[in-house]
Formats: structure tokens, sequence, C-alpha cells
């Protein structure tokens, strides 16, 4: 892998975090096009990498456990389904908090918001050292994809909690996202491992995805999700076309 080019990537997503507060014209009502389009490319990043990936995994718990290709389906979707869960908690916990004057309970309810999002972007970092092709195109598709999918996300997080995230979070999840490269360049997981997190992220990302875009109080756009996700898609069948 091309450590210094996963490195570049990575500064790109920590300029995300840091500057996602100054992008002010991603503040409007109705939605702003460029987040819908930003999740529309997220959930084709879901739909056309890591899906495909659930199949692979399921494949390899069937052949390196005794758990049975049903079992094993099961198991790997599962962990989709898992990340899912995990995300949905939280943001059910955010939002049923937003009308509580308990400064406390506020902050707690923040440090769990950003926890959870910092394991996110730490794993995707991982994965993005030690689990995508070492080919300049994909990186670029794949580092895309998941920048879009932080842009997101972080304006979501600060929608919650403007101060706390200016002052406190977009600073974890930097130091997140450069521990996710770190790591990837001193420990190797298993590939089961591997294939693991993958699916578990795949259900984070769906979720965190959908529940920015769906709420009626956020007007958001279809063209710009449906432009987003077609030129995701167009970009990865351009990219097996060319292997």
């Amino acid at each position: 892998m091309n450590s210094a080019t996963t490195f570049m990537i990575t500064i790109a997503f920590c300029a995300v975090h840091l500057f996602v507060g100054r992008l002010h014209f991603l503040d409007a009502m109705p939605r702003s096009r460029w987040l819908s389009g930003a999740g529309g490319v997220a959930v084709a990043y879901v739909f056309l990498h890591i899906l495909p990936e659930l199949a692979a995994h399921a494949r390899m718990l069937d052949e390196r456990t005794p758990l049975g290709s049903h079992l094993a389906e099961i198991a790997a979707y599962g962990m989709g389904l898992a990340g899912l869960t995990v995300f949905y908690g939280v943001e059910r916990r955010v939002t049923a908090s937003k009308d509580t004057n308990d400064a406390l309970a506020d902050r707690e309810l923040f440090a769990l918001h950003i926890g959870t999002n910092a394991v996110l972007a730490a794993i995707l970092v991982y994965l993005l050292e030690r689990d995508v092709e070492d080919d300049p195109l994909v990186l670029a598709i794949y580092g895309a994809a998941v920048a879009l999918h932080f842009l997101s996300a972080d304006f979501g997080s600060r929608e919650h909690h403007p101060r706390l995230y200016d002052r406190y979070g977009r600073w974890v999840l930097i130091g997140a996202t450069l521990i996710g490269w770190g790591g990837a360049m001193v420990v190797e997981l298993p590939e089961l491992w591997i294939s693991g997190l993958v699916a578990f992220v795949g259900g984070a990302v769906v979720l965190v995805t959908l529940k920015e875009e769906l709420p009626a109080e956020r007007e958001s756009r279809f063209l710009p999700f449906l432009v987003g996700a077609a030129s995701y898609a167009g970009l990865i069948a351009a990219q097996k076309a060319l292997v």
C-alpha cells in the first residue's frame, strides 16, 4: 500500500472535521444540495462496495469456521445490522435529549455521540490502508466517498452541539482519524476481523447517512441525492471496466 497517498487522504479527512463549521453554505433550508449529494455518494458506497464485501465475508466465515453456509451468512450480515443498531441507539439518545436543560447530561450525550463517530472514523481510515486496493483510482474513489460521509456526519453532529463540536468534538475526530491511520501502520488484523469491521461499518454508514436525509424537517433534496449516488456508481463501473 502507498502509505504516503493514504496519509494525504487521511489529512484531507482531518480537514473536513476541522473546517466543516466554516462551510456556511451547508447551513441552509431546504437542506443543502451538497449535503444531499454527499449522502447519495455515501449510500452508493455502501451498496456497491460494502455489500459485495459482506458476501465475501460470509464465504470466508463458511470456509474458515464450522458455522456452515447459512449461519455464516447470518453472522456476516448480522455485523452490518449491529453497526446500524449501535448508531441508531446513539442517535435516538441524542435526538431525545434536544429539549433537556441539563448541561451535564447534554455534555455526556455529546461525548457518547462523538465517541461513536470517532470509533467509526478510526475504522474507516484503518480500512483505507488495510482493505482498499493499492490503486490510485480506487483510493481516490474510496477517499472521496468517505470524505463526503464525514462531511454529512460532522455537519449533523455540529448541528446538535455547535459549541461543543467546535471546542472538543472536531479535535476528537481528528485524533481518531490519525489513530486509525497510525494503527494501520503498526497493526495488521487477521483478514476475518477486517471483513467483520467492513460489515459493521456498512451498517453504521447507512444509518448515519439516512438519518441525515430522511427526517421531514430537513427538507432534503432528492435530485442531488440521486446525482451523488449515480455519479459514484458510474465511477465504480468505470473503475471495474478498466481492471
